[in-house]
Formats: structure tokens, sequence, C-alpha cells
């Protein structure tokens, strides 16, 4: 999908909007946490986005979501995806 395609398709947005909001309350949970499993993502601005989302959602930046999505999102789902396997290993090696 580009960018003008996205722009159009509001259950694509709604989508899009709903899930950054539960990767954000994720962040929330996972407080300091975060930093310690994926150090150098930006958790602040991540736990930021969702209270973006809930209370100004008249105002939210498609043009924006968008980027975030095509140039952030791939990190922050390498990071994430590394610290479950980091975290497995250390699971592993206590059985």
């Amino acid at each position: 999908m580009d960018k003008a395609s996205f722009e159009k398709d509001e259950k694509t947005i709604d989508a899009v909007e709903r899930c950054l909001a539960r990767i954000s309350e994720a962040a929330v949970k996972l407080g300091d946490r975060a930093q310690e499993l994926c150090p150098g993502v930006a958790w602040r601005d991540v736990r930021g986005l969702g209270n973006h989302l809930r209370h100004e959602y008249r105002r939210v930046d498609l043009s924006r979501i968008w980027a975030m999505v095509e140039e952030h999102l791939p990190a922050l789902k390498s990071a994430c995806a590394g610290a479950l396997e980091r975290l497995k290993g250390s699971d592993q090696g206590s059985e």
C-alpha cells in the first residue's frame, strides 16, 4: 500500500492507529524494562504516541503516522524480536 492509498482507507487508518496504540500501551506496561531490553529505542516517544492517539485524535497527522510505520516500525520490530530471542535463550539456560 502506498501513502496515498493509506490516507484514503479509513479502515486501514483505524487499524494502524489501534495497533500503534497497543504498542504504546505495551511500552507503558514494560516501564523501565523496555529500555533495558531494547536500548536505543525512543521509548518516551513510543509511550507518548498512545496518549496522542487517544486524546488528540482530531489532530493526528496521517503523514506522520505513515512515516512512523515506514521509517520507525521496522526497527522497533527488529529490536523487540531480538529482545524476545534473548529472553527465550535466557529462559532455556535456566531449565
